[in-house]
């Protein structure tokens, strides 16, 4: 579990097959003391909860999986890609954001970037299918960072960019066309279900 406060922003350094399918190996360079970072912990990036697989001297090692690939950004990265880094949730600790579990929803794309006093006014684009999930003031995650949402029409919401997270995050780069990883809020998520079920057959 995560609350899409991103604590370090780190830079992909290679990215190489894993085995003989589809997976991959994807080193990410951090300014965290990986010497305090355990083989197996969660760690969300761009807002995908991937395992530790390896540790190095300010490197984090995770594997892809095909279905990772297929539903996420991560195929796209590159040596080079900024990455948002989260580590997991610990019982007692200060929840700042919302509570996110680093399963994507769906890839979305960015639709328009504008600046808006300090900050950047960003419209995004998710898959039609999430839509119903998405609501004015609710929260999102967008590449694992939490957003409020501003507001919503027919295909598409807006979220503002502070410059604090501009600096901090990926998000102060994106443009238009730019894809990004989505996760609905889990409250939404879960009545959505339930409604679904009390008015089934």
């Amino acid at each position: 579990m995560f609350t899409g406060i991103v604590t370090d922003l780190g830079t992909v350094r290679s990215v190489e097959p894993a085995g003989e399918g589809r997976d991959l190996r994807i080193v990410v360079a951090t300014a965290w003391d990986t010497g305090g970072i355990a083989l197996g912990a969660s760690v969300a990036c761009n807002g995908c909860c991937l395992t530790v697989v390896e540790t190095g001297e300010g490197t984090l090692a995770f594997n892809a999986s095909a279905e990772t690939l297929a539903k996420t950004t991560i195929g796209r990265w590159r040596p080079g890609t900024l990455v948002n880094l989260e580590r997991a949730l610990r019982l007692g600790e200060e929840l700042g954001g919302h509570l996110v579990q680093g399963h994507v929803d769906g890839v979305g794309a960015i639709a328009a970037v504008a600046p808006e006093g300090g900050s950047l006014r960003v419209r995004i684009r998710p898959p039609p299918h999430l839509m119903p999930f998405i609501a004015p003031k609710g929260s999102v995650a967008v590449d694992g960072v939490s957003l409020t949402v501003n507001d919503v029409d027919a295909d598409a919401f807006g979220v503002n960019i502070i410059p604090h997270t501009a600096r901090a995050t990926a998000l102060g780069r994106v443009k238009p066309g730019d894809p990004v990883n989505i996760e609905v809020d889990l409250v939404a998520r879960y009545l959505a279900r339930l409604l679904d079920a009390r008015n089934g057959p």
